[in-house]
């Protein structure tokens, strides 16, 4: 497995670890029902190296990065940034990720862990003679600071205000000694900032960053509960190459224009849907499971893509692939856990509805 250059400090923290996309990460430090909890009230530091970024620049970066991607490129401002999809050519989804604008001729994209080594052949594939490929992930790192208060304590242990960002921007920023990009986007509904600078100052940031009583490391595990709670999708569940985009996204982060990779199965989906993600809210702490069987009126609809108790609802929740005519909010389903049926109510997400991710 690969580490992190946090790997050593993960563990001197006690931390439990475990692989993921191919790394070893850390789950859990002092619990998830604790991390999760000091997330949704303080602020919560995650290590994030393991993820991928990508350099494009040159004059057809745009209008390759247009073919490649469902989302709207062409209108990002510099210092924006935009969630969306890299499909396959049967609409398939090749990998969910972020991309930057950066310069007048130059983006980053933010890949997952599991699927870098494969999107950075894909993308290559199909850029023009002129645009520059550039895998900045061997020397970038990434640390998220996510919670209510995470502006306030960043600001504390920094000594300096940071800048003043909206939703979804990122700015170049000078902060503890090191020139690093900030931006606001976040996967856990919290007010949070992403920090990417080298990676040979991974050990002194993070050190210095826990210097701070109120920011605490938070594991992979908590990650996925506040995600869940939002109803964020995570490859490898959510999202996959043998199906669109739009039974997830419902239309969401794909551009009506068109003319990327894929559209033409996206747009048979959007026609005719067959499948759509639903959010499913149980009345007990009984939990779902990945592939857990789903039910309506008796026969299979589908199956459970992610589940978990809501720590925050104190309530099971999950997310779930059903055939469209069991989709309906306030409809109710029958979930097979472990042999058992339990029934489960169609839902609006996010389930978590507190979160302070836009202030």
């Amino acid at each position: 497995m690969k580490k992190t250059p946090l790997h050593e400090e993960h563990i001197a923290l006690g931390a439990k670890m475990a692989e993921f996309g191919g790394w070893n990460m850390p789950i859990q430090y002092n619990g998830i029902l604790a991390e999760h909890d000091h997330t949704r009230t303080k602020t919560g530091l995650f290590d994030i190296c393991h993820m991928g970024e990508f350099e494009l620049s040159g004059p057809n970066a745009a209008a390759d990065l247009e073919t490649l991607l469902t989302m709207n490129i062409s209108t990002l401002t510099i210092g924006q940034c935009r969630y969306g999809f890299m499909l396959n050519e049967q609409g398939g989804v090749i990998d969910d990720l972020t991309c930057y604008r950066l310069g007048e001729k130059r983006y980053m994209l933010v890949v997952n862990a599991a699927t870098c080594e494969s999107d950075s052949v894909w993308i290559q594939q199909h850029l023009s003679a002129d645009t520059v490929f550039t895998d900045l992930s061997p020397e970038l790192a990434k640390l998220d600071l996510q919670g209510p208060t995470a502006r306030a304590e960043l600001e504390t242990v920094m000594g300096k205000k940071l800048p003043d960002l909206n939703y979804f921007q990122a700015e170049y920023f000078q902060g503890l000694e090191t020139d690093m990009l900030v931006s606001r986007t976040g996967y856990t509904g919290e007010w949070g900032y992403e920090l990417y600078f080298p990676s040979s100052e991974a050990v002194r940031l993070w050190r210095t960053l826990l210097t701070n009583e109120n920011i605490k490391p938070i594991g992979l595990g908590a990650r996925d509960t506040l995600r869940l709670e939002m109803g964020y999708s995570l490859y490898g569940h959510e999202l996959s190459s043998d199906q669109t985009p739009f039974a997830v996204s419902r239309g969401a982060f794909l551009r009506k224009k068109g003319g990327y990779i894929g559209e033409e199965a996206v747009r048979t989906d959007l026609e005719s849907p067959q499948k759509l993600l639903v959010a499913l809210e149980f009345d007990s702490k009984r939990a779902a499971r990945a592939h857990d069987k789903v039910f309506f009126q008796g026969v299979q609809t589908g199956q459970i893509t992610s589940g978990s108790v809501s720590p925050s609802l104190g309530k099971a929740v999950a997310l779930a692939l059903v055939n469209v005519n069991a989709a309906g909010i306030g409809g109710v389903l029958q979930v097979e856990i472990r042999g058992k049926q339990f029934p489960a109510t169609v839902v609006n997400l996010p389930f978590y509805k507190r979160g302070t991710a836009r202030g």
